[in-house]
C-alpha cells in the first residue's frame, strides 16, 4: 500500500504516518527543500529508513504542489491513498496565510491527486468548517454552515468545498474536534484551543490556594479530542470499504461546557476550581445592540486587550466562549463500532496534556529572564549605590552588562565604588550628588540625559531612616522633614526628570526601595514610613498615568536588611535580618518581572490584618513597640553600650522577621 500525505511532518501528520507505517506501506511526505532535516529526524523517531519514508519535494501554494514532472510521473497510478492534512490550525494566523495554505493548497493538492490518479483523496476539514452554526450540525450538511465572519472558519469551510466541488478521485472528509495533545503522552506542538486558558488557569495558581473558591464563566460547549483518537479513527475509516463520499465527525458526542472545562484543568494544574459559573444567557435580556455599545467602550476594550495580552489569548479566542454548535457523528460512531477506537473522557487525561504544556509549551519557558538579558546594553540608574543595599544591587548589574550609572554623595567613596566595579567588567559611570538637595538632582538628571540620552531603569535606593518614638520627637520636627526630603522629594525629582525621555520612548521602569514598615505602620518609624508612604502613592497614581506608554513602577516593600543605614540600632545585631545581596536579588527581580509590588508574605499579610482588623494588627505592632526600647541615641543619650537582648525579643523578632521594631 503507498500513501502520500501533505503535512505529514506536522503534528497530526506525525502520528498518522507511524499508523500507516505499521500497516506494511510506504509513505511518500511532502516537503519544502529547506525541512529535510525535519524529515530526516522524524525517520528516526519513526524507525523507518529512505525506502519507506520518501521525501517528495515541493510546496502546498505551487501548483500541482510543486512537483516536478519526473517525480509526478514515477508517482501516477502508484498512489493508493493521498491524506491532505497541510492546513492552518491556528485561530490567532493572519488572513492571507490562512487564504494561501488552506484554500490555494487544497485546490493544489486536489489537482495533484488527480495527476496522480490516486486511489483516494482524504481530506482532513475541521469543525470549524459549520462555522458558528446554532443547533446540531450533522455529517451530511455543509452548504448549512452559517457565521463564516472569521478567517479560520471561512478557509476551512471553503477548503472542504474545493473538495466536494473539484476532486476528480474518490474522496473522504474528515472533521476533527479541537484538536488536543495525546491522551497517553500529552505530546502537543503549539498553544491551540484549550490551551490558550492554561496560563490563566497557572496565574490564579499562583495567586491562590488552591482551597479557595472563585466564580468563572458557564459558556458554550467546546468539542475537544486527543490526537490520537483523531488518528486511529482516520486510519481505521480510510482503509474501510465503500465510504467514499462521506464525511465523519471525529468528535466527542458528549462534549463538556467551557466552565467545565477549566474546571477539569484548573484540577490537573492544582488551580482553585470555579465554585460559581455564570450562564452569559442570564443576559439575555440586554438588547444586543446595548451589549455591543458597552464593548466598545474605549475602557472596557483596553481593559479587555491589557487582559488578553497577559494571558496570551488572542482576542478572536473569546467568539468561541459560547459556541453554539453540536456535532452529530453517528457514521463515525457506525464505523467505529466494536473497535475500541473511543473519544476519552477529558478527565482522564488533562494532568498529563497540562503537565506537557507546563513543562515545553508554556510561553514563559521561551522568555529571557535572566538579568542579563533584561539589562544588557540599557542604561540603569541606582541613586545610593556605593553602600548597602545599592552597593549589592550595582555589583549584580555591572555582572549582567547594564550601562551603569551610579550616584552617592561622598565622592571618594563613589569613585573607589566605581573603580572596583570597573575592575569586574562593568560599564559604570559614577556622578556626585546629594539626593536631598533639588538643584543637585536636577544637575544629577541634566548630566545622565546629556552623557546617556535616556534612562531605561531608574532604581530609586538612597534614603534616610529615623527611629525614634513620637514621644520623643515633639521638638524635633526637622526629622519628618529630613526624611520627607531625601525618601520623597528627591526620589520625584528623579522621576520627573527621567520621566519625559521614557514617555517619548514608550519605555521605562522605575524601581522603589520601600519598606515592609509601609504595610506594618511600624511604630518608631512614623517620619520614614510616612515619607515612603508618599513615594509609593506618587508611583501608584503616576502608573495609572502612564500605564499606556509603557512607563512601569515597582515597589518593593523591603525587610530589615543589614545595612549601614540600621548600623546605629545596635539592637538589630541581635534580630535576624536581610544580607544586602539577599535583598539586591529582591531588586533584580523587580527589574526582570516588572511586578507591582515585591513583598514578603508576613508584609501582606499585616497589610491584609490592617484592612481587615485594624485593632488587632494595632495591639500586635504595640505590643513590639513595648517589648523593644529606643535607643539611647534616640532618648538623647550619648552611651554607645549595646543593649542587652532577651530571649522574648528574640523570639518576637524571629517570629515577625524583617519588621521594624
Amino acid at each position: 500500500m503507498n500513501y502520500f500525505l501533505t503535512g505529514g511532518t506536522g503534528f497530526i501528520g506525525r502520528f498518522l504516518v507511524d499508523k500507516l507505517l505499521a500497516r506494511g506501506g510506504t509513505v511518500h511526505v511532502l516537503v519544502r527543500e529547506q525541512s529535510q532535516e525535519k524529515l530526516d529526524q522524524l525517520r528516526e523517531r519513526w524507525g523507518a529508513d529512505e525506502s519507506r519514508v520518501k521525501a517528495v519535494i515541493g510546496d502546498l501554494t505551487s501548483p500541482n504542489l510543486g512537483i516536478d514532472a519526473k517525480t509526478m510521473k514515477s508517482l501516477k497510478g502508484n498512489i493508493d491513498h493521498f491524506f491532505h492534512l497541510a492546513a492552518v490550525y491556528d485561530m490567532g494566523a493572519d488572513e492571507k496565510s490562512q487564504q494561501a495554505t488552506n484554500i490555494e493548497g487544497t485546490h493544489s493538492a486536489v489537482n495533484a491527486a488527480t495527476a496522480m490518479d490516486a486511489g483516494c483523496f482524504h481530506h482532513v476539514s475541521s469543525i470549524a468548517a459549520a462555522g458558528l452554526f446554532k443547533g446540531t450540525f450533522r455529517e451530511d450538511m455543509f452548504e448549512e454552515a452559517e457565521k463564516l465572519d472569521h478567517p479560520y472558519l471561512l478557509t476551512k469551510h471553503e477548503s472542504e468545498k474545493v473538495v466536494r466541488e473539484s476532486c476528480k478521485v474518490p474522496f473522504r472528509i474528515y472533521r476533527p474536534g479541537m484538536v488536543v495533545g495525546h491522551s497517553k503522552t500529552g505530546e502537543m506542538d503549539k498553544v491551540d484551543g484549550p490551551y490558550y486558558f492554561f496560563k490563566m488557569i497557572q496565574k490564579i495558581r499562583h495567586a491562590l490556594p488552591q482551597w479557595v473558591p472563585t466564580i468563572g464563566i458557564e459558556g458554550g460547549r467546546l468539542n475537544i479530542v486527543p490526537v490520537d483518537f483523531v488518528v486511529n479513527a482516520m486510519d481505521h475509516i480510510a482503509h474501510l470499504k465503500g465510504e467514499d463520499g462521506n464525511c465523519f465527525h471525529l468528535v466527542d458526542s458528549d462534549p463538556y461546557k467551557v466552565g467545565e472545562i477549566l474546571n477539569i484543568f484548573s484540577e490537573a494544574g492544582h488551580a482553585p476550581r470555579m465554585a460559581m459559573r455564570i450562564d452569559s444567557r442570564m443576559f439575555g435580556f440586554v438588547p444586543p445592540f446595548i451589549r455591543q455599545s458597552l464593548k466598545n467602550l474605549p475602557p472596557v476594550k483596553r481593559l479587555t486587550t491589557a487582559l488578553l495580552d497577559d494571558m496570551g489569548i488572542p482576542p478572536s479566542v473569546l467568539s468561541f466562549i459560547n459556541y453554539p454548535t453540536r456535532f452529530d457523528a453517528r457514521e463515525t460512531e457506525r464505523v467505529l463500532k466494536d473497535t475500541g477506537i473511543e473519544v476519552p473522557r477529558l478527565e482522564g487525561y488533562a494532568a498529563v496534556l497540562w503537565d506537557f504544556w507546563e513543562r515545553n509549551l508554556d510561553p514563559d519557558l521561551f522568555k529571557d529572564r535572566t538579568l542579563r538579558g533584561t539589562v544588557e546594553g540599557k542604561v540603569c540608574v541606582i541613586t545610593g549605590g556605593t553602600s548597602g543595599i545599592g552597593l549589592a544591587t550595582a555589583e549584580k548589574l555591572a555582572d549582567a552588562g547594564a550601562i551603569l550609572v551610579i550616584g552617592a554623595r561622598k565622592k571618594e567613596r563613589l569613585m573607589e565604588v566605581a573603580a572596583d566595579l570597573e575592575a569586574r567588567g562593568g560599564n559604570v559611570h559614577a556622578y556626585q550628588c546629594d539626593f536631598a538637595d533639588m538643584d543637585d538632582c536636577d544637575r544629577f538628571v541634566k548630566t545622565v540625559l546629556d552623557n546617556h540620552g535616556h534612562v531605561d531603569v531608574l532604581v530609586n535606593n538612597a534614603g534616610r531612616s529615623i527611629r525614634r518614638s513620637l514621644a520623643l520627637s515633639f521638638d524635633r520636627f526637622h526629622d519628618f522633614e529630613r526624611t520627607m526630603q531625601l525618601n520623597y522629594f528627591g526620589s520625584v525629582r528623579l522621576i520627573m526628570g527621567f520621566a519625559p525621555a521614557m514617555l517619548e520612548r514608550r519605555r521605562g521602569h522605575v524601581v522603589n526601595i520601600s519598606s515592609i514598615g509601609v504595610l506594618t505602620n511600624a511604630p518608631r518609624f512614623s517620619a520614614y514610613v510616612a515619607s515612603k508612604s508618599a513615594l509609593d502613592t506618587f508611583s501608584r497614581c503616576a502608573a495609572a498615568e502612564w500605564s499606556d506608554r509603557n512607563v512601569t513602577f515597582t515597589t518593593i516593600n523591603m525587610p530589615l536588611v543589614k545595612t549601614p543605614m540600621i548600623a546605629p540600632t545596635k539592637i538589630y545585631d541581635s534580630v535576624p535580618t536581610l544580607t544586602p545581596d539577599e535583598a539586591a536579588e529582591m531588586v533584580a527581580d523587580a527589574i526582570v518581572y516588572r511586578p507591582k509590588r515585591i513583598a514578603t508574605r508576613l508584609g501582606i499579610f499585616a497589610q491584609v490584618m490592617q484592612a481587615l482588623a485594624p485593632k488587632m494588627g494595632e495591639i500586635v505592632m504595640n505590643t513590639g513597640y513595648r517589648m523593644f526600647p529606643d535607643s539611647p541615641a534616640a532618648a538623647g543619650s550619648r552611651s554607645g553600650e549595646k543593649p542587652k537582648v532577651s530571649s522574648e525579643q528574640v523570639a518576637f523578632a524571629a517570629i515577625m522577621r524583617g519588621i521594624y521594631w
